[in-house]
């Protein structure tokens, strides 16, 4: 790989960590996870984004985001997963999945072409963010107390983290419902979201 791969994957790989902290952050706030004066809004993407002012959380998020990084500059990392589950029964609640898919042909990209392709991933992600923003009106509501767990899924080969553990998939019972989300692409990744979500047993 040269080094104009090389700057792409930095770049790209910016990009795509950026998004998942700010899908992160979004969602926890969206779905009730912490409480609203857990956050302060902020501008990313061109658009007002609620981020976590809570050190706990932060720090936590932190830890994941800065792995994130390491393991996509060695696309290492095929997808992250942030599961919503219910504090009382342990059951999964929602699921919202982010594939990273690596596009191979990185070479010969030159600066106005990644110019207007960083141009594009900005609408792309933007759009992404006004859905997550937007899913209070389609998914159900939380009633339970709930907590969230983060899930990557990486190559076997890599050095993960002694603070880390496995996990399983933490799959929604029966399958549940799912909705695609938007998708963005840079030169180098593109990410596909979906989230699934329980659905009440008809009476």
């Amino acid at each position: 790989m040269g080094s104009d791969s090389h700057i792409a994957l930095d770049g790209s790989s910016d990009l795509v960590v950026g998004f998942f902290e700010c899908s992160l952050n979004s969602i926890l706030y969206q779905r009730g996870i912490y409480p609203p004066e857990d956050f302060q809004q902020k501008k990313r993407y061109g658009i007002s984004v609620l981020m976590s002012i809570n050190e706990e959380l932060n720090a936590y998020l932190d830890d994941i985001i800065q792995q994130l990084k390491a393991w996509l500059q060695t696309n290492k990392i095929s997808k992250l997963v942030l599961v919503i589950k219910s504090k009382d029964t342990n059951e999964t609640l929602e699921r919202w999945q982010f594939d990273v898919n690596v596009n191979k042909s990185t070479h010969g990209v030159d600066d106005t072409s990644s110019q207007n392709d960083s141009k594009n991933t900005t609408q792309e992600i933007r759009s992404i963010m006004r859905q997550i923003v937007a899913s209070v009106s389609f998914l159900p509501t939380l009633d339970d107390d709930c907590t969230f767990n983060v899930l990557v899924y990486a190559s076997e080969d890599v050095e993960v983290p002694i603070t880390w553990t496995d996990s399983d998939a933490n799959l929604i019972p029966g399958g549940g419902e799912h909705i695609r989300l938007r998708s963005f692409s840079t030169a180098v990744h593109k990410v596909d979201a979906v989230v699934a979500y329980r659905v009440e047993d008809s009476i």
